[in-house]
């Protein structure tokens, strides 16, 4: 029975701000797409300064969103809300996610989800003890477990942690946001990322390296915390973060863009970019670094291209054909649209969820048979 209020509630960690991070444009998408498909639906953000002072959208159309200050607050303002809804959420870098998530699943009466936007990246903090936002026995306790990497890593996450049901649910582009737009061609190669230790090495080798054999090229990089002492080839622009209203001109005044992944995401495979789908959906073609399962969503050489050193990258720069190179964009963006916009997540979502409805319901009368079979044999014991 739905909720008269709201019969899906997401917490995440931010909605209201893109800065420095890939979830507020995935839940903008969800949200809009189940709005579409009937739900009402409130994400919760906690208000923290990094992202109050970088608000982009403090509100959307479709669904509502309500900030908290505080746990307490979460708990006394919100409690009936997540009590009456048919699904709560939770997802990845909540802050104080391990507290949020026990509240959550002892007083929520309809299927409860974690939603982990960074998989790998918690796999990595679990083996190492690191506890922030999911711990392994609160695994279990939520009826779904919702990934943004497939493959193997699912197994461990039901057959080592124990969770009932683990399934993905990709990242994702929303076309009306991102799709071709006719603008000059401004540069050669771009890359849009927020800096990371782990993909700096790469932007070296496949990008600056490139920039400086190249010095007629021109490139560009975009977004924000990189250090000061990066030494920028001149033909080499640097930007700050770009709002995602930005993103779409961004992609399109290029010739190529650049995909890089984390080391963990590397390593545990099956785990595509949101700016990955981005660029495609923009019929940009992409140089993209290579890992396991990459070929599921792009075939390599028709809709994406692989690179694993700075001459596979100057010798795509020069040396593809024009004809190609639109090609494997158009190839890149008919597949994006086919598989993995967000209104397939949502429609992904509903079927997980009533999944989970399935395996909940069945515990349950194995536990009620189990408690039945007692009893009937203590009683026919006479005790």
């Amino acid at each position: 029975m739905l909720s008269p209020d709201y019969d899906i509630v997401i917490m995440g960690l931010t909605i209201t701000s893109s800065w420095g991070n890939g979830h507020a444009t995935t839940y903008r998408g969800l949200m809009k797409e189940l709005s579409a498909r009937g739900h009402k639906v409130l994400f919760l953000e906690r208000d923290m300064p990094w992202y109050a002072c970088n608000r982009d959208t403090p509100e959307l159309s479709h669904g509502k969103i309500e900030l908290y200050s505080s746990i307490d607050e979460l708990k006394q303002k919100y409690l009936s809300v997540i009590q009456k809804a048919d699904l709560v959420i939770v997802g990845s870098f909540v802050p104080d996610g391990v507290v949020v998530g026990e509240w959550v699943n002892s007083v929520a009466c309809g299927i409860t989800a974690f939603y982990d936007i960074d998989t790998p990246v918690t796999m990595s903090k679990l083996k190492r003890r690191e506890y922030d936002y999911i711990a392994p026995d609160l695994i279990s306790k939520y009826d779904l477990y919702l990934s943004f990497a497939g493959g193997p890593i699912l197994n461990i996450i039901e057959n080592v942690y124990n969770s009932p049901i683990a399934r993905p649910l990709y990242c994702s582009v929303d076309p009306e946001v991102n799709y071709h737009q006719k603008v000059d061609i401004k540069y050669d190669l771009g890359y849009m990322g927020t800096f990371s230790p782990d993909r700096q090495d790469s932007l070296e080798i496949l990008m600056l390296q490139t920039a400086r054999k190249w010095p007629e090229g021109k490139f560009i990089v975009a977004g924000p915390q990189y250090p000061k002492e990066i030494k920028w080839p001149a033909n080499v622009k640097k930007v700050e973060h770009l709002a995602p209203a930005d993103h779409r001109r961004f992609y399109c005044s290029q010739r190529y863009t650049l995909n890089l992944t984390r080391a963990d995401m590397i390593a545990s495979g099956y785990a595509p970019s949101v700016r990955l789908f981005e660029a495609a959906a923009c019929a940009v073609p992409v140089i993209s670094d290579y890992w396991e399962g990459l070929e599921t969503f792009f075939k390599p050489n028709e809709e994406i291209i692989i690179s694993g050193s700075m001459e596979q990258t100057y010798k795509t720069l020069l040396q593809i054909p024009h004809s190609q190179r639109m090609e494997i964009g158009q190839q890149a963006q008919k597949r994006v649209l086919q598989e993995h916009t967000s209104a397939h997540r949502a429609e992904e979502l509903e079927y997980y969820v009533l999944e989970a409805h399935k395996v909940k319901r069945k515990k349950f009368m194995s536990k009620a048979l189990f408690i039945t079979s007692h009893l009937e044999e203590y009683y026919d014991r006479g005790d």
